[in-house]
């Protein structure tokens, strides 16, 4: 799984002119699955994203987690992550997960970061048209791949 994680005051993801998912403070998620993805890739990332200090304690030093400024997460589908653009100027997909697999996955992994957060994780629609509207923090943007984890 390959996450790109933005620090945000707000965020918003609308379908088809209305808007499906919103936050205050906290995290966009862009999540790829790729078809060698597992369950354990999911709740590996869950603990990491909760726990990752990326949010600025009393001193102004980025010391705290989402968890400890009980901020929210909205998670966004986005199997562009997986594009190789080796060859040709046309991206290739091959890594991508199936939808299906995609979406199953990403819905456990939501389900977890929910569970986690003891609140629900907003998301666009699997598989359709979004406009994904924020107010990046910092800004900060960390890229995450779990088959990179050390």
């Amino acid at each position: 799984m390959r996450l790109v994680i933005q620090r945000v005051q707000s965020a918003d993801v609308s379908v088809a002119g209305k808007v499906v998912g919103k936050i205050g403070q906290g995290l966009t998620l862009l999540v790829g699955i790729e078809d060698a993805d597992i369950e354990e890739d999911a709740l590996w990332l869950v603990k990491k994203v909760t726990q990752l200090r990326i949010f600025d304690d009393e001193d102004g030093v980025m010391n705290k987690s989402v968890e400890d400024v009980n901020g929210e997460i909205l998670a966004i589908s986005q199997f562009t992550l997986h594009a190789k653009t080796k060859k040709g100027n046309r991206p290739s997909y091959i890594k991508a997960a199936s939808p299906e697999k995609a979406a199953t996955l990403f819905n456990f992994f939501v389900q977890k970061l929910s569970e986690r957060l003891e609140k629900d994780v907003p998301t666009g629609c699997f598989g359709e048209h979004m406009v994904i509207n924020q107010v990046n923090d910092g800004p900060v943007t960390i890229p995450i791949d779990t088959k990179n984890k050390e």
